[in-house]
C-alpha cells in the first residue's frame, strides 16, 4: 500500500509540474503604476501600414507592402492594408481613445511613401507632412508624448524597383534624406526618435524566410524564386545599420542641439533558454541572443559585430571601414526592445557532429542563425501558455531576463520596452463578445509589468513601456486574423470598441478603484449581452 501511495504521489507531482510549466502566467500580480519611476512613459504602439489605410490618397505613393499585400497568396484571407483601421481619417477619434486611457505617450511610425512617394529624387508630399503635423499637434494638446519611428517595415516601392531596397548601399542615403525631412518638419515637437523598427526581424522575414517583401530566400529556409538566405540578410542589415548611423549623426549635429531629444533603434528580442541542462545548449542560448539582439546593438554601441558572428560567419559577414566604425559606434541614445516571449534553444554544432539523425534541420546546420534551432516545447510541454501566434508563449520572467541581459551587455544605456503584447487565441471562431472579454490579455500585461518592475528595482534604466497595440490591426502576413489590440475594431464599421484590457490599462494608469481586472467580468458580459 505504501508503494502504491508513493507511486500516486509521484504521478501527481509530475502532473502538477507539467501544469505549472504550461500555465506560466505566474501568480496574478497587483502591480501598481507607483512601482515605476517618475516620468515613466506608459503608452501604446501602432505602425503606419498596419492602421492608416488611405493607401493612395493625398499624394501618397505605393509602398513595398502595398504591392506585396496585393500579390495573391501572400496574406491570409487575401487581406490588405488599403483601408486598415482608417486611422488616416479617424486619427482625432483615436487620439481621444488614447487620452481616455490615460496614456502619456504614443508610439507610431511615419509612412515613408506618404512623405516621399518617390524617394529623394521626387518631391516632398506636403499633404503627408500636414497629416503628421496634425497628429502630433493633437497628441500634444492632450498631453501625450509622441514617440516616433521613421521606418516600420515599409518603404517606397520605387526604391525596391530602382535599387533592390535594403540590399543596396544607396538606401543609406535615401533613408538619411527621409530622416532629415522628418526632423525638419516634426523635430520641434518630437523628443523621442526611433530610426528603424526591428531590423533583425525584417532581415529574417524578408531575406531569410522570404515571407515579407521583397520575398527573397533560398532552401532550406523557404522556396523563393530569388534570394540567398545565407548572405542577403547580412547585407540588408549592414545597410540598415549604416542608414541608422547616418540619420543619428544628422540628428545629433543639426537637431538635437536645438530641440534636445533622443534617438535610438528597436530590436525584436525573445528571451532564450537552453533546451537541455548542458554547456552546449547554454552556449547556444547565448548565441541566439547574439545573433538577434546583439547583431544590431553591438555595432551601434561598440563599433563592430559580435565576436561569435565574426567567428561563425567569416567572410560572409560584411565589414565596416574605419570611417564607418567611427560613424556607427555609440550612435544610439537608447535601446528599444520589442519583447513577446521566450523560446528554448538547441545547439546544432555538437548535435551535427555526433548524431547522424540530428533533429537540427530546416537551417539549424547553417551559420546564419548561429548553428542552432529554437523551439517552443520540451518533451511535448510548451515553455509557457500558448497564444494566437505560434512562437509567442507567455513566460513573464523573460521580461526581467531580457532587460537584465541588455543592462549587462550595454551598461548605462537607457531602455524602453517599445512593444509587448498578447495575441488572442482562435480569433477566427471567437465572437466579438469573447474577443472583448480578454482576461488573458489583462493577466499577460499584469505579469509582464510586474516582471519589468523587478528588473527596474535591480537597477535597469528602463524609461517606458508600450503595449502592442492600441487596437486590432493588419498583422502583416496574418492579416486581420490575429488580434493584439486594447480596442476591438469591427471590420464592417471600423468602430473601436474597448476590450476588458483597455479598461484595465485605464485603471492601472489612473489608479481608479477597479484596477483588479476580475471585477469587470460580469459587468462587461452583461453589457455585451444587451448589444
Amino acid at each position: 500500500m505504501k508503494s502504491t501511495n508513493n507511486s500516486f504521489s509521484c504521478y501527481f507531482l509530475v502532473c502538477l509540474l507539467l501544469l505549472v510549466s504550461v500555465n506560466s502566467f505566474e501568480e496574478p500580480q497587483n502591480v501598481k503604476r507607483s512601482e515605476f519611476p517618475d516620468g515613466f512613459l506608459f503608452g501604446a504602439t501602432t505602425s503606419a501600414y498596419q492602421i492608416e489605410g488611405a493607401f493612395l490618397e493625398d499624394g501618397k505613393g505605393l509602398s513595398n507592402w502595398d504591392v506585396f499585400s496585393h500579390t495573391k497568396g501572400r496574406i491570409k484571407n487575401g487581406d490588405t492594408g488599403d483601408i486598415a483601421d482608417d486611422h488616416y481619417h479617424r486619427f482625432l477619434e483615436d487620439v481621444e481613445l488614447m487620452h481616455s486611457l490615460g496614456l502619456n505617450s504614443y508610439r507610431f511610425s511615419i509612412s515613408w511613401s506618404r512623405i516621399l512617394p518617390r524617394g529623394r529624387f521626387g518631391k516632398v508630399n506636403f499633404a503627408g507632412i500636414m497629416f503628421y503635423n496634425k497628429l502630433i499637434d493633437s497628441l500634444s494638446l492632450k498631453g501625450i508624448t509622441p514617440f516616433v519611428t521613421l521606418n516600420h517595415h515599409d518603404h517606397p516601392q520605387e526604391l525596391e524597383e530602382k535599387y533592390g531596397g535594403w540590399l543596396s548601399p544607396l538606401m543609406q542615403e535615401e533613408f538619411s534624406y527621409f530622416a532629415q525631412i522628418c526632423f525638419e518638419s516634426f523635430g520641434d515637437r518630437v523628443q523621442y526618435w526611433t530610426t528603424i523598427n526591428e531590423p533583425n526581424m525584417f532581415a529574417e522575414m524578408a531575406y531569410v524566410r522570404g515571407v515579407y517583401p521583397p520575398a527573397h530566400c533560398s532552401r532550406p529556409f523557404g522556396n523563393c524564386s530569388v534570394g540567398n538566405s545565407d548572405t542577403e540578410p547580412l547585407i540588408a542589415m549592414h545597410n540598415m545599420l549604416l542608414a541608422h548611423a547616418k540619420a543619428a549623426k544628422l540628428y545629433r549635429e543639426h537637431f538635437q542641439p536645438k530641440h534636445g531629444g533622443m534617438i535610438g533603434i528597436v530590436v525584436h528580442a525573445f528571451m532564450y533558454k537552453p533546451l537541455r541542462n548542458d554547456d552546449f545548449d547554454r552556449d547556444a542560448a547565448n548565441r541566439a541572443l547574439v545573433f538577434t539582439a546583439a547583431w544590431v546593438f553591438d555595432p551601434l554601441v561598440y563599433g563592430y559585430y559580435p565576436r561569435e558572428m565574426r567567428e561563425y560567419l567569416g567572410s560572409s559577414l560584411p565589414t565596416f571601414t574605419s570611417d564607418e566604425r567611427k560613424l556607427i559606434k555609440d550612435s544610439i541614445d537608447f535601446i528599444g526592445v520589442n519583447h513577446y516571449g521566450t523560446l528554448y534553444v538547441k545547439d546544432c554544432i555538437y548535435s551535427s557532429c555526433v548524431c547522424s539523425n540530428s533533429s537540427c534541420i530546416a537551417g539549424g546546420d547553417h551559420p546564419i542563425h548561429g548553428y542552432l534551432i529554437t523551439l517552443g516545447e520540451k518533451d511535448g510541454v510548451p515553455i509557457g501558455e500558448p497564444t494566437g501566434m505560434p512562437r509567442f508563449f507567455v513566460v513573464p520572467r523573460g521580461m526581467e531576463e531580457i532587460v537584465d541581459y541588455m543592462k549587462k551587455r550595454y551598461p548605462n544605456k537607457p531602455m524602453f520596452v517599445t512593444e509587448n503584447g498578447y495575441s488572442s487565441l482562435n480569433p477566427t471562431t471567437a465572437q466579438a463578445a469573447e474577443l472583448q472579454h480578454d482576461i488573458k490579455r489583462v493577466e499577460f500585461h499584469k505579469s509582464y509589468l510586474a516582471s519589468l518592475a523587478r528588473a527596474i528595482r535591480k537597477g535597469a534604466d528602463v524609461r517606458g513601456y508600450f503595449i502592442w497595440s492600441l487596437m486590432d490591426n493588419f498583422e502583416w502576413t496574418s492579416g486581420y486574423e490575429v488580434k493584439f489590440g486594447l480596442y476591438y475594431v469591427d471590420r464592417s464599421t471600423l468602430d473601436r470598441v474597448p476590450k476588458l484590457s483597455a479598461k484595465w490599462y485605464r485603471d492601472f494608469l489612473t489608479g481608479e478603484k477597479t484596477s483588479n481586472a476580475i471585477s469587470f467580468k460580469h459587468t462587461q458580459a452583461d453589457q455585451l449581452s444587451h448589444k
